[in-house]
């Protein structure tokens, strides 16, 4: 019998699912820490976060803790298995383009004084790290954003120390990025695909179940803010260093972490049109939800069931 709770966290909604009832108790407090932690390290809105203190020494070698060199470390392995297209270079200019605080405070303000403006991605080879040290450097100019890995990892990580403490099957959710560790349910756990991961248990959208790894999807319509120059999203092309143009509403792939999903589903909306092919050559099952209604589906995904 499967028993979770959801509650409000890393300005999204967490969801922690067990298969035993009584082991819901010890994943909940492993979550918990791990949401403490990667929010300490890797806020971008946090004063105190080690992630804002080291983007304010830019140019100059800081000695971190070892979540925040893991954090960087595994944005930057992202950044090379996908090409650049998930980069976390891209603070700067995520930042000007108005995305400059939590997202919950971007609703309540008046949208339209904000005048976008947009910088070069310097680039992710362009971070140096130390492992022997424990240090980075940030070039000068340059701010990291770890929006498309951090949360990602911190899921994984949860599920995985959820399942060995509690001994039981366990699924983590952090605004829909999904890992699963532990023995998992009969039939695997049941995920619903929709646009927003917010939206109610009955609502409209397709169920797939996964037994093991992870389950992400990206998507331009939840994350949105008014500027001054029009409605803007939180997926940078870092080639462009804009808002990605992209005909995709929503990608969910499913991949042996989720870490490796939301870099899948993310560089997805990022390579608009040609997302297929190289979903198809990942080798990654994959849903892909247009804007225009339609629907493609890769690798194994079940077709949609009207």
């Amino acid at each position: 019998m499967i028993a979770s709770a959801s509650f409000p966290a890393l300005g999204t909604t967490a969801l922690v699912a067990v298969t035993e009832p009584r082991a819901l108790g010890a994943a909940r407090r492993v979550l918990d820490r791990e949401l403490a932690a990667v929010d300490e390290a890797c806020s971008r809105f946090r004063p105190d976060a080690e992630l804002v203190l080291l983007n304010r020494s830019a140019g100059v070698e800081v000695r971190v803790s070892g979540r925040l060199f893991a954090a960087v470390h595994k944005a930057l392995d992202v950044a090379a298995r996908t090409g650049g297209l998930v980069d976390p270079t891209i603070g700067a200019t995520l930042r000007l383009a108005g995305y400059d605080r939590t997202f919950a405070e971007i609703r309540l303000r008046d949208g339209r004084l904000v005048r976008p403006s947009f910088t070069r991605v310097a680039g992710w080879v362009s971070v140096l790290l130390d492992p022997r040290r424990g240090t980075i450097r940030v070039p000068p100019g340059v701010e990291l954003d770890l929006g498309a890995t951090a949360k990602a990892l911190a899921a994984d990580q949860a599920a995985l120390a959820a399942a060995e403490e509690a001994g039981a099957g366990v699924l983590v959710s952090l605004g829909g990025d999904i890992a699963v560790a532990g023995e998992p349910p009969d039939r695997g756990w049941p995920v619903r695909i929709a646009d927003d991961h917010a939206a109610p248990l009955d609502g409209p959208g397709p169920t797939v179940s996964i037994s093991a790894g992870g389950l992400a999807s990206s998507g331009t319509h939840v994350r949105r803010w008014t500027t001054a120059g029009g409605e803007l999203h939180h997926i940078i092309d870092p080639r462009t260093a804009r808002p990605a143009v992209t005909p995709w509403k929503t990608v969910s792939v499913a991949a042996a972490s989720c870490v490796h999903a939301n870099a899948a589903s993310t560089a997805a909306i990022v390579l608009g049109e040609s997302a297929v092919g190289w979903l198809e050559q990942q080798g990654l099952p994959a849903r892909l939800a247009g804007e225009d209604g339609t629907v493609a589906t890769v690798n194994g995904w079940p077709a949609d069931v009207l």
